[in-house]
């Protein structure tokens, strides 16, 4: 039964945010939180663990995610360049800095970004271009920032990278496919911080390594990248706005419910 649970929760991710271009992480944590909980976890870990474990599934997604954005010329690897040494310096600090956090305090930070997302979403705000070009000291500490924040909430990335990129003057499908390959890096060192932070907690259950519980990884990775290829199929047939206000409503029940938890 868990593992369908798993299994479920990949192919939901991977149709979101196939969908809605966003990263899956704002679906696998919180569905992790809520079956790690049910599964009898500590509760000072669990939050911790979903974060963990949420950040190694992007790493296979957002590989073949990057290399069919290369393929149709979708990533701008000058602004990569530019910005992943801010990626790997922040995404290491945020895992730093959850490992400081209680798992109560690490899932009510989360729940308020769920709701903000929701309502970016919701009320369709993104930033305007921007005027002039911005410099390589300023692409370095945007990296930073969005590499601390998604290792901290669990996400690849997407949902800050987008909105910068765009404001850097990007066409919306070099900002997406940019987005998708600087969330490689972002997985990938958000995991290993976990890892190393996680690692030797005597409360860990087993087949976890550190943060990161690999029963849980493999469900997802198994349904997530076919399911993100269906999604992007599917967002040039359905309703995207009507999509996105219910996506957003959703993400209003979820963060309500981890602020109250």
């Amino acid at each position: 039964m868990t593992l369908l649970i798993y299994l479920l929760l990949g192919a939901g991710a991977g149709l979101l945010a196939g969908l809605f271009g966003i990263g899956g992480g704002l679906v696998i944590v919180p569905v992790l939180v809520l079956t790690f909980t049910a599964l009898g976890f500590p509760p000072e870990i669990l939050v911790h663990m979903a974060v963990g474990t949420s950040l190694a599934t992007i790493v296979p997604t957002s590989i073949s995610s990057t290399w069919s954005h290369h393929q149709k010329g979708g990533v701008s690897w000058h602004w990569f360049r530019l910005m992943v040494p801010g990626i790997l310096l922040g995404a290491l600090l945020g895992a730093w800095t959850a490992s400081l956090l209680s798992g109560l305090a690490l899932q009510q930070i989360i729940g308020v970004f769920i709701l903000l997302v929701a309502a970016k979403m919701a009320l369709n705000l993104n930033p305007r271009p921007g005027s002039a070009e911005v410099k390589p000291p300023v692409m370095m500490f945007a990296g930073g920032v969005i590499g601390w924040a998604s290792a901290l909430f669990g996400i690849g990335g997407g949902t800050l990278s987008v909105p910068f990129l765009t404001w850097c003057k990007a066409a919306m499908h070099k900002a997406v496919g940019t987005s998708a390959a600087l969330g490689l890096p972002i997985a990938i060192f958000g995991a290993l911080g976990n890892f190393w932070t996680g690692w030797g907690n005597p409360d860990l259950p087993e087949a976890a390594w550190g943060y990161v519980y690999w029963p849980a990884f493999l469900g997802i990775v198994v349904m997530s990248v076919p399911f993100a290829r269906l999604g992007a199929k599917l967002a040039h047939h359905l309703p995207e706005r009507l999509l996105k206000k219910l996506f957003a409503l959703l993400l209003v029940l979820v963060g309500i419910r981890f602020l109250l938890a």
